[in-house]
């Protein structure tokens, strides 16, 4: 066996590998990310792995193979299972023939989406087990258990790590692979067709099973109970690990306190750890409540666990009291932290309240006791540098905004964003996004502010692969109901924001092959897109005035700015501010925002290291003081 260091997002990975899984799907959004990219890298040959083109898609895609008796799995973040939530409520109903498991990565704080959403709650709605691992080396093994289960019970799992489960490593000892589940074969059956009555019969089995999961779940080895005493602390997901480390830090504090008072003090309490929070493991979690006082929950995002033993409380008729979010004896927003759950717990246990109490009792001891002890105070970290997230230096999304925005300097107009990079340009000085919902939401939201406001011009921005990942449907809409609007597809070759993998326009596949380029001009022209017109944004003149012939055409037109991704291309000539010609006039600070621009002895001035050469300073400047020369 090899021992490791993986990140959590490779450990689920490898252990999905080790545990046979014959096809992954998925769609990329951070933190869920890496679990594909790595089968896809450790692909052993016998596995089928694919970006698809939407969550929705890369569950069906599964369930298909999942029907035909194959292990599989799908990844993606929390705002991407609102997607599939389609598909996984009907899945739910009709069940499956190989284990499959459905990874959704959790965002707390957030990082990275544009909602906290909480994954469990998916998990009771749809009536579907869920995994909740609270480490990379938990995850490794875990998830090899969701397919186990899944194939129990027939049933699809769901995964849920969160993002520092996802992006924090350990060392993992890799164990030797389990049978290959690569070969599998369609059985025909009626039960793979949905129709009302079949649904009814299937929702009373799925009550049924939920009693048997619970029982199941009471032994399962990652749902434990240690301790004793009259109180209890109930947790699960990385805020386990939190807890074991606020409670071995109290654990030293009150150690050090002893040694210096010659006598003992203990800390008495029960821990329930919950890695499967539906079905809840009751009979565990009673045997947990049994002679307790008061209860502690600590648990990102939303009070599932705490609603789950208030509802046994209340049950049971067990004169429990639970405190947790509910209570406000913890956030009820944003991740956690190790800081977070020892400040609720030596609260709780009634302990010092903090690491600076603890020091300072400490401090009075020792002189009560005139004894001397070496305190290790930890300097004063200096504040971290505010910086705003701001488009890269070279950036054609750059480009492409400010052509639009010159193209409709003076005119009444309103600007429909969506997910990804381009959400950037929301910022000053472009400030050319006024709306971001979700993806694809673009589209459509510039329809309903052009119902509202016919007279202002609607754009939607929209990138290259969003457009393929729900775009598509939004535009059909605009055609059918011939609403006028200007779609501007920001075509940068790529799915820039989580990491560059292809997509349908791409014309490659994650196993490597070169596939058929699907074309978004022709694509629009079948949709019956009026205008259709492609054209490269770092030629400002010509997309200023693609963009004012686009505004004149009555019904959808589009312009589609053509341009790859920095990272993905090759730097042009660095460009250079000759200081005679200068003005200082700071147009190319104040209208593009480039990182790569910043102000020296009145004069603008090109960091050459940021530079890209993308030529689009020297097409603003009035006074020809910026050229191409290399450096």
């Amino acid at each position: 066996m090899e021992q490791v260091l993986l990140m959590g997002n490779e450990a689920i990975a490898m252990g999905a590998i080790r545990a046979g899984v014959a096809v992954v799907t998925g769609y990329p959004g951070t933190p869920s990310t890496e679990i594909l990219e790595t089968v896809a890298r450790k692909n052993p040959g016998n596995i089928y792995v694919e970006w698809s083109v939407n969550e929705k898609s890369a569950l069906e895609v599964a369930a298909g193979a999942a029907y035909a008796g194959l292990r599989t799995m799908v990844t993606m973040k929390q705002v991407g299972l609102n997607v599939a939530s389609d598909p996984l409520m009907s899945l739910a109903y009709i069940g499956v023939e190989g284990g499959m498991v459905i990874v959704v990565a959790d965002d707390p704080g957030p990082i990275s989406s544009q909602t906290e959403q909480d994954t469990r709650h998916f998990a009771s709605f749809a009536k579907l087990p869920v995994f909740d691992p609270s480490s990379p080396e938990e995850a490794y093994q875990m998830i090899g258990d969701a397919f186990a289960y899944s194939e129990k019970y027939k049933t699809p799992v769901l995964f849920r790590p969160t993002t520092r489960v996802c992006h924090g490593s350990a060392s993992i000892v890799l164990e030797p692979a389990q049978a290959d589940s690569s070969a599998g074969a369609f059985v025909k059956n009626p039960k793979w067709t949905i129709f009302p009555r079949l649904s009814y019969e299937k929702h009373l089995q799925i009550e049924a099973r939920r009693p048997i999961l619970e029982a199941d779940f009471s032994s399962y080895p990652c749902n434990t109970l240690t301790g004793c005493g009259k109180k209890g602390i109930a947790t699960g997901g990385i805020s386990y690990a939190y807890t074991c480390e606020a409670i071995q830090a109290l654990k030293e504090c009150r150690q050090r306190e002893n040694d210096i008072q010659k006598n003992s003090l203990d800390i008495d309490y029960k821990l329930f750890k919950v890695s499967t929070p539906h079905p809840f493991p009751v009979k565990l979690a009673l045997e947990f409540l049994s002679g307790l006082d008061e209860v502690l929950v600590i648990e990102e995002l939303d009070p599932v666990i705490e609603k789950e033993l208030i509802f046994l409380c209340g049950q049971y008729h067990l004169p429990v009291k639970v405190f947790g979010k509910l209570s406000g004896h913890t956030p009820q927003a944003g991740e956690n932290s190790v800081e977070i759950a020892h400040k609720a717990i030596t609260k709780f246990l009634k302990q010092p309240n903090q690491d600076e109490d603890c020091r300072l009792n400490l401090s009075t001891l020792n002189a009560k006791h005139n004894q001397q002890t070496v305190e290790v105070i930890q300097p004063e970290q200096p504040a971290l540098p505010v910086r705003p997230p701001v488009l890269c230096a070279g950036c054609p999304h750059r480009a492409s905004f400010y052509a639009v925005k010159k193209a409709m300097k003076g005119k009444k107009a309103v600007f429909s964003g969506d997910i990804g990079c381009y959400t950037l340009g929301n910022a000053s000085p472009l400030e050319m996004v006024d709306t971001c919902l979700c993806m694809g939401a673009g589209i459509t939201i510039a329809q309903g502010l052009h119902r509202a406001e016919p007279d202002t011009v609607s754009f939607a921005f929209i990138g290259d692969s969003t457009f393929f990942h729900s775009g598509i449907a939004g535009v059909i809409n605009a055609v059918y109901n011939e609403t006028d609007i200007v779609l501007i597809i920001l075509d940068n070759s790529t799915t820039a924001m989580t990491g560059h993998q292809p997509h349908p326009g791409t014309g490659k596949t994650m196993m490597g092959n070169i596939a058929e380029k699907i074309s978004i001009p022709a694509v629009l022209q079948v949709l019956g897109v009026k205008q259709v017109m492609t054209c490269n944004p770092l030629d400002l003149e010509q997309a200023v005035a693609a963009v004012q012939e686009a505004t004149a055409v009555r019904g959808v037109s589009a312009v589609i700015f053509e341009y790859p991704c920095i990272s993905i291309d090759k730097p042009g000539p660095r460009f250079t501010v000759d200081p005679e010609k200068c003005s200082g006039c700071k147009r190319c600070i104040k209208e593009l925002g480039c990182p790569a621009i910043t102000w020296k002895l009145d004069k603008a001035e090109i960091d050459s290291a940021l530079c890209y050469g993308c030529s689009l300073c020297a097409q603003v400047c009035s006074f020809a003081a910026i050229g191409g020369e290399q450096v």
